[in-house]
């Protein structure tokens, strides 16, 4: 699993233009840190604000000026993590990553208008909500070790660098972000395998049938909901087959106005609820086999800016 970066080492091209190439890669940076395009996209302008706060000579004496912004993004974004498990812990209820659509589902008609965030953020295996689930339980340190080196490819010396740790303490933090993140691994299965259990899921759900809801359910089940205190949402993951089957008989579905459509989450399937064309819910899944693992369910309206429609 790896993405490496094109422009993060070596001279690029010092024109605007070649400064300017490098937004793209700090979003799907920042995003995989902060598991927020808001955050993302905020840390990114003040990344280039802080460039074009320099002087032209300042500027030019930067070697590498990729590899600069890729410096101050991280080090902003490690700020962030460290100040985020204190906003974190005030958070009401549950907090999920936010959740990002498919490039051909946002063209298709999710939002009003707005840049494509798939133009911003590569949507593979290092998005996927699992993964970025586990990526929050880390500490700040690990996480930025292991994105930077694990994912987009970068030397420990530039991660320690970045960190103002040694080589060797920053291999250790990615060591143990590694160890972290084996157990949640995506299926291997198929990309299809998977729909077919989310649209048995979504069916079973519309249906209110709680047998076939629990047929497709792992004995372990976890459903988590992040309303962010401003919507209705289980302050509390609910835990197991039958509670979660009960749980979701009991949400409203079409009775309600609520329709449920098939979508990509973080490039895995998933479901969106919408009422009246306003999208209320975006749900990602773990799925292993037949059976799924876990369902996150966003409710926030403030994490669900990329699926608003007009």
């Amino acid at each position: 699993m790896t993405n490496p970066s094109e422009s993060g080492h070596g001279r690029p091209d010092p024109s605007l233009s070649g400064i300017i190439s490098e937004r793209r890669q700090l979003t799907n940076l920042a995003y995989r840190l902060l598991g927020s395009l808001a955050d993302a996209e905020d840390v990114v302008q003040e990344t280039y604000a802080r460039w074009y706060a320099m002087s032209p000579r300042q500027q030019e004496d930067i070697d590498s000026p990729g590899a600069w912004l890729t410096t101050v993004a991280s080090r902003i974004c490690l700020d962030l993590l460290r100040s985020a498990r204190i906003r974190h812990e005030r958070y009401v209820g549950e907090w999920i990553p936010e959740p990002l659509p498919d490039r051909a589902e946002w063209i298709s008609g999710w939002s009003g208008g707005g840049v494509d965030p798939a133009d911003r953020v590569t949507l593979d295996e290092s998005v996927s909500m699992a993964f970025l689930v586990v990526l929050d339980a880390m500490t700040p340190a690990e996480r930025v070790a292991f994105i930077l080196h694990d994912v987009f490819g970068y030397p420990f010396a530039d991660v320690a660098a970045i960190l103002g740790r040694s080589p060797a303490a920053c291999r250790q933090l990615a060591a143990s972000a590694r160890r972290r993140i084996r157990a949640p691994r995506p299926d291997a299965g198929s990309s299809a395998r998977r729909a077919d259990v989310v649209r048995a899921f979504k069916r079973a759900w519309e249906a209110r049938d709680i047998d076939a809801l629990i047929g497709l359910l792992a004995p372990d089940v976890t459903a988590t909901g992040d309303g962010g205190g401003l919507v209705t949402a289980a302050l509390r993951p609910v835990e197991g087959a039958e509670q979660v089957a009960r749980f979701f008989v009991g949400r409203p579905t079409v009775a309600a106005g609520i329709t449920l459509q098939e979508c990509t989450v973080n490039g895995q399937p998933g479901l969106v609820a919408q009422r009246d064309g306003v999208t209320v819910s975006v749900m990602a899944f773990d799925v292993t086999g037949d059976h799924i693992n876990h369902i996150w369910a966003v409710l926030n309206p403030d994490k669900l800016r990329s699926w608003t429609t007009g």
